[in-house]
């Protein structure tokens, strides 16, 4: 666990975290949780990225959605989602909205050189707002040209390579376009692909700001 400025990061593993801060706990993408973190029912708000198996996973969902849920997804999790008796907010690129409170701004995450994540499909990232932290989650995308117009204050970046960006990649995103104001975390990688010798490579590479790599809860 990572407390940064009153803001707690648990890293569930792959591209889930669940962030704690202002009063109010965070999801996203909830995927593998261990058995500590099972059955919490604590989620204030669940933000989805697409509906790969690995990112809407209905499975880890029941496991963190409460009556007080609200769920922001993607439009693509509709059919999914359907089933759960919470609010559920779909939402495409450009869309702002305040949730419980919450500002969140949904942001592109598509590949530029690889085919699993389409441009067209408007798969999305997130950037939401916590104890006056802007926090970006880039979701499963390559390094692309919207991620300059992010201005995060924290950057939660995949660098696995395969599916998305490479730790190489990701450290030239970071240190060209998203340009984090205070710290940079990885992501996406020892669980479907990747290891932790990828967030150790990203973390020297990076220069524009520091890197925190969080053991899996």
């Amino acid at each position: 666990m990572l407390d940064f400025n009153d803001v707690k990061f648990y890293w569930l593993g792959h591209d889930g975290f669940r962030i704690v801060g202002g009063g109010k706990t965070v999801y996203t993408d909830p995927y593998q949780l261990s058995k500590p973190q099972q059955n919490r029912k604590d989620a204030d708000i669940i933000l989805i990225s697409h509906n790969h198996f690995d990112h809407l996973s209905m499975d880890d969902i029941k496991h963190v959605v409460g009556d007080k849920t609200t769920i922001v997804a993607a439009q693509e999790c509709s059919r999914q989602l359907k089933s759960l008796d919470v609010e559920v907010k779909l939402v495409a690129p450009g869309d702002k909205l305040t949730v419980q409170g919450m500002p969140i701004e949904v942001v592109r995450a598509y590949n530029t050189n690889k085919t699993f994540h389409p441009k067209a499909d408007n798969k999305v990232g997130f950037v939401f707002t916590l104890n006056n932290l802007r926090i970006y989650h880039a979701a499963d995308t390559d390094d692309i040209p919207e991620m300059a117009d992010v201005h995060p204050d924290i950057a939660l970046v995949p660098v696995s390579g395969t599916y998305v960006m490479t730790a190489e990649e990701a450290a030239r995103a970071i240190n060209d376009k998203i340009k984090p104001r205070m710290l940079a975390i990885p992501m996406h990688y020892a669980s479907i692909v990747g290891s932790e010798k990828d967030a150790a490579r990203f973390k020297d590479l990076v220069k524009a700001c520091p890197v925190q790599i969080i053991a899996r809860e």
